[in-house]
């Protein structure tokens, strides 16, 4: 995938909700819902084990989402691109690393 973010390696894993709640920093209920949704528009199955219910991400879906999205990835690349490469140079007035470069005008 597009600028090294892979969604089959982070989706194609089956998740209990409490890793998920500790990963992501959102309430049990949260998480629910948000595996609800995914689940009632096909994105998601689920399956029982015991008392825990476990989710599998189909990447399917999402690969059709990707496909779709990449006639517009030209309009926001560059874009993108600059303000990543703002946000760094803020950090590194922040830290005092610019170097002795003059101050960006508005």
């Amino acid at each position: 995938m597009k600028n090294g973010f892979n969604p089959e390696a982070v989706l194609a894993d089956l998740y209990r909700l409490t890793p998920m709640e500790e990963t992501f920093g959102i309430s049990q209920l949260a998480v629910s819902q948000h595996l609800k949704v995914l689940r009632d528009h096909g994105f998601a199955s689920v399956r029982a084990e015991g008392t825990r219910r476990l989710y599998a991400i189909d990447p399917a879906p999402l690969r059709e989402v990707d496909t779709w999205l990449e006639q517009f990835r030209g309009f926001w690349a560059q874009p993108l691109d600059a303000l990543a490469t703002e946000v760094a140079r803020g950090r590194r007035e922040a830290r005092g690393t610019a170097g002795d470069r003059a101050p960006r005008k508005a």
